[in-house]
Protein backbone atom coordinates (compact mmCIF):
# COMPACT_ATOMS: atom_id res chain seq x y z
CA UNK A 1 0.00 0.00 0.00
CA UNK A 2 1.72 3.26 -1.00
CA UNK A 3 2.73 5.61 1.69
CA UNK A 4 0.89 8.70 2.48
CA UNK A 5 4.36 10.43 1.71
CA UNK A 6 4.40 8.85 -1.17
CA UNK A 7 0.73 9.78 -2.19
CA UNK A 8 1.59 13.43 -1.26
CA UNK A 9 4.62 13.46 -3.60
CA UNK A 10 3.05 12.38 -6.24
CA UNK A 11 -0.22 14.96 -5.73
CA UNK A 12 2.82 18.10 -5.52
CA UNK A 13 4.05 17.06 -8.89
CA UNK A 14 0.97 16.27 -10.41
CA UNK A 15 0.12 19.97 -9.23
CA UNK A 16 3.38 21.15 -10.32
CA UNK A 17 2.77 19.75 -13.42
CA UNK A 18 -0.17 21.08 -14.20
CA UNK A 19 1.00 24.98 -12.87
CA UNK A 20 3.51 24.24 -15.98
CA UNK A 21 1.22 23.19 -18.26
CA UNK A 22 -0.96 26.26 -17.66
CA UNK A 23 1.80 28.56 -18.03
CA UNK A 24 2.72 26.89 -21.48
CA UNK A 25 -1.23 27.31 -22.55
CA UNK A 26 -1.23 31.16 -20.83
CA UNK A 27 1.54 31.91 -23.42
CA UNK A 28 0.57 30.43 -26.16
CA UNK A 29 -1.59 33.57 -27.70
CA UNK A 30 1.28 35.55 -26.97
CA UNK A 31 3.21 33.76 -29.22
CA UNK A 32 0.64 33.38 -31.82
CA UNK A 33 0.16 36.94 -31.70
CA UNK A 34 3.55 37.49 -32.00
CA UNK A 35 3.74 35.73 -35.28
CA UNK A 36 0.61 37.53 -36.41
CA UNK A 37 2.00 40.74 -37.15
CA UNK A 38 -0.24 43.68 -38.85
CA UNK A 39 1.78 44.31 -41.69
CA UNK A 40 2.10 47.97 -43.35
CA UNK A 41 2.41 47.60 -47.05
CA UNK A 42 4.79 50.37 -48.30
CA UNK A 43 4.30 51.83 -52.36
CA UNK A 44 7.23 54.25 -53.43
CA UNK A 45 7.94 55.73 -57.02
CA UNK A 46 11.41 55.37 -56.37
CA UNK A 47 14.06 52.60 -55.35
CA UNK A 48 15.45 51.46 -51.35
CA UNK A 49 18.95 52.46 -51.88
CA UNK A 50 17.79 56.04 -52.50
CA UNK A 51 15.57 56.60 -49.38
CA UNK A 52 17.47 54.95 -46.74
CA UNK A 53 17.64 58.47 -44.76
CA UNK A 54 13.94 59.02 -44.95
CA UNK A 55 12.90 55.62 -43.79
CA UNK A 56 14.38 56.16 -41.01
CA UNK A 57 12.79 58.67 -39.93
CA UNK A 58 9.59 56.46 -40.88
CA UNK A 59 10.36 54.40 -38.57
CA UNK A 60 10.93 56.37 -35.47
CA UNK A 61 7.37 57.69 -36.71
CA UNK A 62 5.98 54.22 -36.06
CA UNK A 63 8.10 53.22 -32.42
CA UNK A 64 5.71 56.61 -31.25
CA UNK A 65 3.13 54.83 -31.58
CA UNK A 66 4.75 51.32 -30.59
CA UNK A 67 5.28 49.75 -33.62
CA UNK A 68 9.13 48.42 -34.68
CA UNK A 69 9.89 46.69 -37.67
CA UNK A 70 10.84 43.02 -37.58
CA UNK A 71 9.58 42.88 -33.54
CA UNK A 72 5.87 43.92 -33.62
CA UNK A 73 5.17 45.05 -36.91
CA UNK A 74 6.05 43.73 -40.77
CA UNK A 75 6.94 45.94 -43.60
CA UNK A 76 6.29 44.86 -47.08
CA UNK A 77 7.96 46.98 -49.61
CA UNK A 78 7.24 47.79 -53.69
CA UNK A 79 8.98 49.93 -55.16
CA UNK A 80 8.48 51.08 -58.77
CA UNK A 81 11.70 52.02 -59.23
CA UNK A 82 11.75 54.92 -61.08
CA UNK A 83 8.80 53.71 -63.30
CA UNK A 84 5.47 55.50 -62.21
CA UNK A 85 3.40 53.30 -64.87
CA UNK A 86 4.15 50.23 -62.37
CA UNK A 87 2.89 51.50 -59.71
CA UNK A 88 -1.30 49.91 -59.96
CA UNK A 89 0.08 46.97 -59.94
CA UNK A 90 2.30 47.30 -57.30
CA UNK A 91 -0.74 48.46 -55.29
CA UNK A 92 -2.98 45.90 -56.51
CA UNK A 93 -0.69 43.20 -55.28
CA UNK A 94 -0.51 44.94 -51.56
CA UNK A 95 -4.04 44.83 -51.80
CA UNK A 96 -4.30 41.41 -52.64
CA UNK A 97 -1.97 40.76 -49.95
CA UNK A 98 -4.54 42.05 -47.47
CA UNK A 99 -2.25 44.51 -45.69
CA UNK A 100 -3.69 46.38 -42.96
CA UNK A 101 -2.35 50.29 -44.19
CA UNK A 102 -0.46 51.49 -47.16
CA UNK A 103 1.91 54.03 -46.78
CA UNK A 104 3.25 56.56 -49.85
CA UNK A 105 5.70 58.67 -48.46
CA UNK A 106 6.62 61.51 -50.80
CA UNK A 107 5.48 60.08 -53.95
CA UNK A 108 2.03 61.70 -55.37
CA UNK A 109 1.92 59.05 -58.18
CA UNK A 110 2.06 55.93 -55.44
CA UNK A 111 -0.87 58.24 -53.60
CA UNK A 112 -3.15 58.16 -56.29
CA UNK A 113 -2.07 54.87 -57.08
CA UNK A 114 -2.92 53.45 -54.06
CA UNK A 115 -6.18 55.15 -53.13
CA UNK A 116 -7.37 54.31 -56.60
CA UNK A 117 -6.30 50.52 -55.24
CA UNK A 118 -9.13 50.35 -52.58
CA UNK A 119 -11.52 52.42 -50.50
CA UNK A 120 -11.37 50.20 -47.42
CA UNK A 121 -7.70 49.61 -46.56
CA UNK A 122 -5.94 52.75 -44.73
CA UNK A 123 -3.22 54.88 -46.80
CA UNK A 124 -1.36 57.30 -45.28
CA UNK A 125 0.48 59.64 -47.85
CA UNK A 126 2.96 61.94 -47.70
CA UNK A 127 3.06 64.50 -51.19
CA UNK A 128 3.81 68.40 -52.01
CA UNK A 129 0.25 68.84 -53.57
CA UNK A 130 -2.69 69.77 -52.54
CA UNK A 131 -4.24 66.37 -51.05
CA UNK A 132 -7.85 68.04 -52.21
CA UNK A 133 -7.45 68.81 -55.34
CA UNK A 134 -5.80 65.54 -55.70
CA UNK A 135 -8.60 64.01 -55.05
CA UNK A 136 -7.00 62.16 -52.31
CA UNK A 137 -8.65 63.43 -49.27
CA UNK A 138 -12.88 65.77 -49.45
CA UNK A 139 -11.07 68.13 -47.05
CA UNK A 140 -7.98 68.75 -44.98
CA UNK A 141 -9.56 68.74 -41.23
CA UNK A 142 -11.91 65.85 -42.28
CA UNK A 143 -10.45 63.92 -44.99
CA UNK A 144 -14.08 61.67 -44.92
CA UNK A 145 -12.38 58.27 -46.90
CA UNK A 146 -9.56 56.04 -46.25
CA UNK A 147 -6.53 58.55 -46.73
CA UNK A 148 -5.08 60.88 -44.81
CA UNK A 149 -1.30 61.73 -44.21
CA UNK A 150 1.05 65.37 -43.93
CA UNK A 151 1.47 68.05 -47.37
CA UNK A 152 4.62 70.43 -47.36
CA UNK A 153 4.95 73.57 -49.25
CA UNK A 154 7.01 72.12 -51.54
CA UNK A 155 4.51 73.13 -54.53
CA UNK A 156 3.57 76.02 -53.35
CA UNK A 157 6.86 77.12 -52.23
CA UNK A 158 8.57 77.13 -55.83
CA UNK A 159 7.66 81.13 -56.93
CA UNK A 160 9.79 81.68 -53.90
CA UNK A 161 12.57 80.02 -54.91
CA UNK A 162 12.41 81.82 -58.35
CA UNK A 163 12.62 85.21 -56.07
CA UNK A 164 15.84 84.04 -54.10
CA UNK A 165 17.41 83.63 -57.05
CA UNK A 166 16.40 86.62 -58.25
CA UNK A 167 17.56 88.06 -55.23
CA UNK A 168 21.12 86.21 -55.65
CA UNK A 169 21.04 87.39 -59.21
CA UNK A 170 19.66 90.44 -59.92
CA UNK A 171 21.05 90.93 -63.19
CA UNK A 172 20.49 87.93 -64.88
CA UNK A 173 17.32 87.60 -66.61
CA UNK A 174 17.19 84.33 -67.99
CA UNK A 175 16.59 81.34 -65.73
CA UNK A 176 15.64 77.37 -66.83
CA UNK A 177 13.23 75.72 -64.67
CA UNK A 178 12.96 72.16 -64.37
CA UNK A 179 10.02 70.05 -64.18
CA UNK A 180 8.62 66.31 -64.45
CA UNK A 181 6.33 67.15 -66.86
CA UNK A 182 4.71 63.62 -65.88
CA UNK A 183 3.76 65.17 -62.21
CA UNK A 184 0.27 66.70 -63.23
CA UNK A 185 0.04 68.38 -59.60
CA UNK A 186 2.80 70.64 -60.95
CA UNK A 187 1.03 72.47 -63.63
CA UNK A 188 -0.56 75.21 -61.62
CA UNK A 189 2.37 76.40 -58.91
CA UNK A 190 4.58 76.76 -63.15
CA UNK A 191 1.74 78.56 -64.53
CA UNK A 192 2.44 80.59 -61.13
CA UNK A 193 6.12 80.68 -61.23
CA UNK A 194 5.79 82.00 -65.24
CA UNK A 195 3.65 85.05 -63.71
CA UNK A 196 6.12 85.70 -61.37
CA UNK A 197 9.07 85.29 -63.40
CA UNK A 198 7.65 87.72 -65.95
CA UNK A 199 6.21 90.54 -62.93
CA UNK A 200 10.36 90.33 -62.03
CA UNK A 201 11.26 90.45 -65.71
CA UNK A 202 12.97 87.37 -66.32
CA UNK A 203 12.58 84.89 -69.40
CA UNK A 204 11.83 81.41 -67.85
CA UNK A 205 12.44 77.98 -69.93
CA UNK A 206 10.66 74.49 -68.91
CA UNK A 207 12.53 71.94 -69.67
CA UNK A 208 11.64 68.43 -68.47
CA UNK A 209 12.93 65.70 -67.32
CA UNK A 210 11.60 61.98 -65.99
CA UNK A 211 14.35 59.47 -66.68
CA UNK A 212 18.09 59.52 -66.24
CA UNK A 213 18.66 59.80 -69.70
CA UNK A 214 16.83 63.08 -69.89
CA UNK A 215 18.42 63.90 -66.83
CA UNK A 216 21.63 64.06 -68.58
CA UNK A 217 20.72 66.58 -71.08
CA UNK A 218 19.27 69.10 -68.69
CA UNK A 219 22.78 70.93 -68.53
CA UNK A 220 23.58 70.77 -71.80
CA UNK A 221 20.01 72.34 -72.85
CA UNK A 222 20.86 74.94 -69.96
CA UNK A 223 23.93 76.12 -72.12
CA UNK A 224 22.22 76.33 -75.46
CA UNK A 225 19.85 78.19 -74.48
CA UNK A 226 22.24 80.84 -72.29
CA UNK A 227 20.35 80.46 -69.12
CA UNK A 228 22.16 82.08 -65.68
CA UNK A 229 20.74 79.68 -63.34
CA UNK A 230 18.21 76.66 -62.84
CA UNK A 231 15.15 76.17 -60.69
CA UNK A 232 13.90 72.98 -59.68
CA UNK A 233 10.06 72.19 -59.22
CA UNK A 234 9.37 69.42 -56.54
CA UNK A 235 8.65 66.15 -57.82
CA UNK A 236 9.92 62.60 -55.94
CA UNK A 237 12.09 61.70 -59.46
CA UNK A 238 14.12 65.18 -58.63
CA UNK A 239 13.95 64.49 -54.54
CA UNK A 240 15.42 61.18 -54.89
CA UNK A 241 18.21 62.42 -57.37
CA UNK A 242 18.73 65.80 -55.11
CA UNK A 243 22.21 65.18 -54.36
CA UNK A 244 23.19 64.05 -58.15
CA UNK A 245 21.22 67.37 -59.22
CA UNK A 246 23.58 69.41 -56.53
CA UNK A 247 26.64 67.86 -57.88
CA UNK A 248 25.64 68.26 -61.28
CA UNK A 249 25.41 71.89 -61.18
CA UNK A 250 28.28 72.18 -59.72
CA UNK A 251 30.08 70.31 -62.24
CA UNK A 252 28.25 72.25 -65.29
CA UNK A 253 28.93 75.87 -63.04
CA UNK A 254 25.04 76.64 -62.85
CA UNK A 255 23.79 78.03 -59.74
CA UNK A 256 20.78 75.62 -59.00
CA UNK A 257 18.34 75.74 -56.39
CA UNK A 258 16.12 72.84 -55.11
CA UNK A 259 14.26 72.18 -51.79
CA UNK A 260 16.35 70.04 -49.69
CA UNK A 261 19.78 70.71 -47.46
CA UNK A 262 21.53 67.90 -48.58
CA UNK A 263 20.91 69.28 -52.40
CA UNK A 264 22.98 72.69 -51.37
CA UNK A 265 25.36 70.44 -49.80
CA UNK A 266 25.85 68.49 -52.85
CA UNK A 267 26.87 71.44 -55.04
CA UNK A 268 23.64 73.94 -55.33
CA UNK A 269 23.48 77.48 -54.71
CA UNK A 270 20.58 77.40 -52.52
CA UNK A 271 18.26 74.91 -51.35
CA UNK A 272 14.82 76.77 -49.56
CA UNK A 273 11.86 74.41 -48.09
CA UNK A 274 10.96 71.38 -45.89
CA UNK A 275 13.11 68.57 -44.11
CA UNK A 276 12.62 65.30 -44.82
CA UNK A 277 12.16 64.53 -41.09
CA UNK A 278 9.41 66.20 -40.49
CA UNK A 279 6.75 64.44 -43.13
CA UNK A 280 8.51 61.26 -43.12
CA UNK A 281 7.79 60.95 -39.02
CA UNK A 282 4.56 62.18 -39.29
CA UNK A 283 3.30 59.25 -42.00
CA UNK A 284 5.24 56.76 -39.46
CA UNK A 285 3.37 58.47 -36.34
CA UNK A 286 0.09 58.23 -38.59
CA UNK A 287 0.59 54.62 -39.48
CA UNK A 288 0.93 53.27 -36.34
CA UNK A 289 -2.16 55.52 -34.69
CA UNK A 290 -4.23 53.39 -37.85
CA UNK A 291 -3.06 50.36 -36.78
CA UNK A 292 -3.73 51.18 -33.33
CA UNK A 293 -7.70 51.77 -34.29
CA UNK A 294 -8.02 55.28 -35.68
CA UNK A 295 -10.11 55.59 -38.19
CA UNK A 296 -8.41 57.88 -41.22
CA UNK A 297 -11.15 59.26 -42.15
CA UNK A 298 -11.08 61.68 -38.78
CA UNK A 299 -7.26 61.95 -38.87
CA UNK A 300 -6.76 65.28 -39.78
CA UNK A 301 -4.45 66.00 -42.71
CA UNK A 302 -1.39 67.42 -41.17
CA UNK A 303 0.83 70.38 -42.41
CA UNK A 304 4.51 69.89 -42.42
CA UNK A 305 5.58 73.50 -41.56
CA UNK A 306 9.53 73.23 -40.77
CA UNK A 307 11.16 75.45 -43.55
CA UNK A 308 15.02 75.92 -43.89
CA UNK A 309 16.85 78.22 -45.65
CA UNK A 310 20.54 77.12 -46.72
CA UNK A 311 23.35 78.88 -48.82
CA UNK A 312 26.57 77.19 -50.10
CA UNK A 313 28.84 80.22 -49.70
CA UNK A 314 31.44 78.17 -51.01
CA UNK A 315 29.70 76.76 -54.10
CA UNK A 316 28.70 80.98 -54.83
CA UNK A 317 32.88 82.25 -54.09
CA UNK A 318 33.69 79.18 -56.68
CA UNK A 319 31.04 80.68 -59.44
CA UNK A 320 32.23 84.44 -58.40
CA UNK A 321 28.86 84.97 -56.99
CA UNK A 322 28.81 87.65 -53.98
CA UNK A 323 25.40 86.53 -51.90
CA UNK A 324 23.94 89.50 -50.41
CA UNK A 325 24.03 90.27 -46.96
CA UNK A 326 20.51 89.90 -46.36
CA UNK A 327 20.49 86.78 -47.85
CA UNK A 328 23.40 85.46 -45.76
CA UNK A 329 21.36 86.78 -42.84
CA UNK A 330 18.12 85.15 -43.10
CA UNK A 331 19.67 81.74 -43.90
CA UNK A 332 19.36 78.94 -41.35
CA UNK A 333 22.84 77.20 -42.38
CA UNK A 334 25.79 78.70 -43.94
CA UNK A 335 28.19 75.98 -45.72
CA UNK A 336 31.14 77.48 -45.65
Amino acid sequence: MPSRAGSGMRRRTFIKWLGGAAGLVAAGPTSGQRAIQPVIGLLHSESASLLTKPLEYFRLGLAESGYREGQNVAIEYRWAEGRNEVLPALAADLVQRNVKVIVTPGTTPASLAAKAATSTIPVVFFTAGDPVALGLVKSLNSPGGNATGVTSLGSELLTKRLALMHELLPDVHAMCLLVNQANTALRKPVDEAMRVAASLGIQLSVLSASSQAELSGVFTEIERLGAGALVIAIDPFFTSRRELLGAMALAHRVPAVYQYADFAEAGGIISYGGTVSEPYTIVGSYAGRVLNGENPASLPVQQATAIELVVNLKVANSLGITVPIALLGRADKVIE
